[in-house]
């Protein structure tokens, strides 16, 4: 039997699951084919006793439909920065791919199946440098992967941030405030955006349109009249005001490489009311939400595609590549143009500018 190893990395994703199904469900149609799944992304391999599971119908019957992903996930560590104690104490970073590699050949695993965002197949490229059989298939709520139309994740996460806004819309009239809301997207503005035009939000405020406080000021001004109205504010996590600062934190999680963003709603609550902005204010941070739960249809169905995508590439031998989505077809990109450069809201684009359209302020 020829094997191929499927792992989970970075953040969770709605969708994981399906990608997953849909490997297994293509490669049951082969006769020779095995899956297995690593245990926590590349940590199942690297652990000892090693941490893997087979994946077959039965494993993953119904799956589809369920958030998560039944192999675990990390955004921590890897292959090529392994967190590791020293005897003094203190932690350091351990290149641990050539190891990693020799024992997937020991375990008899022909290729892998690498379901992660752009740091994950930055990994998959390195890996691939090295020689290792590796394919990709690219997750992230954000969709900020330029090579592909869209990722898998990302609609759950607008319908969720949505719904949200559909929720706050009612208790923000019932008030008479302003209720921001505080979306993830890292560095792109793309949830905030869908959710602003989908909810009917008065404000959009997203890392790619640097905002000016006092043109958030005036269009939330003409949402009232002598203390009555109301409005709503999506603000992603990555927003920045004109002349500001990306609002972040280092994290002191051992192996977790990536700046905490977050804050920001807050924030622009505390620099209204500071330039004298009297109505009252609310904010809610969605957090984890967005990233948890059963997926959408579209997700579910997009999902499938790239697992049955990718295992067709394991057959073909396309390694080195990316699954990617490109309107209509499904197809596969070298990783380095996968990860050459990052899908951000082009302030010019349609989207922005159907947003302005109805009336939607970036603070520009």
């Amino acid at each position: 039997m020829k094997r191929v190893l499927v792992a989970t990395g970075g953040g969770d994703c709605p969708g994981l699951n399906a990608v997953m199904r849909g490997v297994v469900k293509r490669a049951s149609q082969e006769k020779d084919w095995e899956v297995v799944g690593s245990i926590n992304a590349y940590d199942g391999i690297l652990k000892e006793p090693t941490e893997i599971m087979v994946l077959d119908d039965k494993t993953v019957a119904g799956i589809h439909k369920d958030g998560g992903t039944i192999i675990g996930t990390t955004n921590k560590g890897g292959p090529f920065a392994w967190p590791y104690k020293n005897k003094d104490g203190i932690w350091e970073a351990v290149d641990r791919s050539d190891e990693m590699i020799r024992k997937l050949q020991y375990l008899g695993v022909d290729a892998v199946i690498s379901i992660g965002g752009d740091g994950s197949q930055r990994i998959s490229q390195q890996l691939y440098e090295k020689g290792l059989n590796i394919i990709g298939v690219p997750k992230t709520i954000d969709n900020d992967l330029s090579a592909t139309d869209f990722t898998f994740g990302f609609q759950t996460a607008v319908q969720i941030a949505t719904e949200a806004v559909d929720r706050l819309v009612t208790t923000a009239a019932s008030h008479n405030r302003v209720l921001v809301l505080e979306v993830m997207g890292r560095y792109a503005g793309w949830i905030a955006l869908h959710a602003a035009i989908a909810g009917g939000a008065e404000v959009c405020l997203i890392p790619e349109i640097p905002y000016d406080i006092e043109k958030v000021v005036k269009k939330l001004n003409s949402r009232f009249n002598k203390g009555k109205g109301n409005a709503i504010v999506v603000i992603a996590e990555g927003a920045i005001p004109k002349g500001g600062s990306l609002l972040s934190e280092v994290s002191d999680e051992v192996g977790y490489e990536n700046v905490r963003l977050g804050g920001v709603a807050h924030k622009l609550v505390h620099d209204l009311k500071s330039i004298g902005f009297e109505a009252d204010m609310r904010e809610t941070v969605l957090g984890h939400l967005q990233r948890g739960g059963t997926p959408t249809a579209y997700d579910r169905i997009l999902a499938t595609q790239f697992g049955v995508k990718a295992f067709e590439m394991v057959l073909n031998e396309e390694y080195g590549k990316m699954v990617a989505y490109r309107h209509p077809n499904i197809i596969a990109v070298p990783f380095k143009e996968a990860i050459d450069r990052p899908n951000f809201v082009d302030p010019n684009c349609d989207m922005v500018k159907t947003a302005k359209g109805v009336g939607i302020s970036f603070g520009d």
